[in-house]
């Protein structure tokens, strides 16, 4: 089995696409029935280990991220490996790319809905814009043989759209890299606070989407001894006096320290279409506070973490005190036992596959991983 992952949302800063995709490749290769090719924007055509860059223009400040303007040289790679599946992962011409090649190859496509295009495009561009998008995606992704999505919240939007034949896939964590064993006991120090104090964070893109003014809100409720600490770039920089930031991205062994190093993860992004962050700091062994909204309400079991009412710093602060009234420990080690049994990547690419195995016709017995 030959399967070609190709999408643009893939960059040297990116977030949860190329992780997804990277950890796949990883894993895929130990398969030995089984070959993954990645295509991905580029400055210009080059292959390396099964990743294949095709040329495709910078984005303008796109922290680069590069935006494919022409089908053909998508086609022509794709015609080129000659692959028995397609898995699409934006939803912007690289999909319509892959349309074009399964005409040619005669092979299926799947398209993986990482994103919430509507969603996104209302924020920016007003609620018209985002009407007309909608009718876009319901077209585009009525086209693939079968159409993935990382949570349930995900696939009912794109059921509510006409889209038919929608699976829940979600997503998953690296285990080796975010772990307790990352525990810095010397981080409180270096930020300045007392080895009693309460120290959450927040780790990501300092986007609209993650309500970072939610996050201030609830650090200016909560006072001492809580502390929050803000990761990543574009971060505020106006902030209450138990607020640091770091404001720049980190990679993820820095990531990783710092999860497992505090006490609880923040999280007031109520338009999430999964949360790996969340994943993430669950994976290091420290509890979640979010909102009951998107993707976080499921993934957040009680045994994890409290929810709370969206877009409300004060509700949100009486949920940290609320956690903080429970064992904190024991919720951090009942996280980590909860991505170990469903969230692993290796669970979620034997998943993938059995939705590969599907659309091809392919038995499991025929994949086979190694030992």
């Amino acid at each position: 089995m030959h399967i070609a992952d190709m999408t643009m949302f893939y960059a040297p800063a990116s977030g949860g696409v190329r992780t997804y995709l990277d950890a796949k490749h990883r894993r895929l290769w130990r398969y030995p029935n089984v070959r993954h090719s990645v295509l991905i924007p580029g400055a210009r055509y080059c292959q390396h280990g099964g990743i294949h860059e095709v040329p495709a223009p910078a984005l303008p400040f796109g922290h680069g991220y590069r935006f494919p303007i022409r089908r053909g040289p998508w086609r022509k790679v794709l015609r080129t490996l000659r692959p028995d599946l397609i898995e699409v992962g934006d939803p912007y011409l690289t999909a319509w790319a892959a349309l074009d090649a399964r005409r040619h190859l005669d092979v299926p496509v799947i398209g993986f809905y990482h994103s919430d295009l509507p969603l996104l495009v209302s924020n920016r561009m007003g609620v018209w814009f985002g009407n007309n998008v909608d009718a876009y995606v319901g077209k585009l992704y009525g086209h693939f043989d079968r159409v993935l999505a990382p949570s349930r919240v995900m696939a009912e939007k794109l059921l509510r759209l006409g889209v038919r034949d929608v699976h829940v896939q979600p997503l998953g964590v690296d285990l080796e890299t975010f772990q307790p064993s990352r525990r810095d006991p010397q981080l409180k120090r270096e930020l300045g606070l007392a080895d009693d104090s309460r120290l959450l964070i927040f780790a990501g893109r300092g986007s609209r989407e993650k309500n970072l003014p939610v996050l201030l809100d609830c650090a200016r409720h909560l006072g001492e001894p809580y502390h929050l600490l803000l990761v990543g770039s574009h971060m505020p920089t106006r902030v209450p006096r138990n607020v640091s930031v770091i404001d720049h991205f980190c990679n993820a062994d820095e990531v990783s320290r710092l999860m497992a190093s505090s006490d609880a993860l923040l999280h007031a992004g109520d338009q999430e279409t999964f949360g790996l962050v969340v994943l993430e700091a669950m994976a290091s062994g420290i509890p979640v506070v979010a909102v009951r909204a998107g993707a976080l309400a499921e993934i957040v079991p009680e045994s994890c973490g409290e929810l709370c009412k969206p877009n409300d710093g004060a509700a949100m602060a009486n949920a940290v005190r609320a956690l903080f009234e429970r064992d904190v420990e024991q919720l951090g080690r009942q996280a980590r036992q909860h991505v170990e049994r469903q969230h692993g990547w290796d669970t979620v690419v034997h998943g993938l596959l059995g939705h590969y195995q599907a659309v091809l016709g392919v038995t499991p017995e025929r994949i086979a991983r190694h030992a």
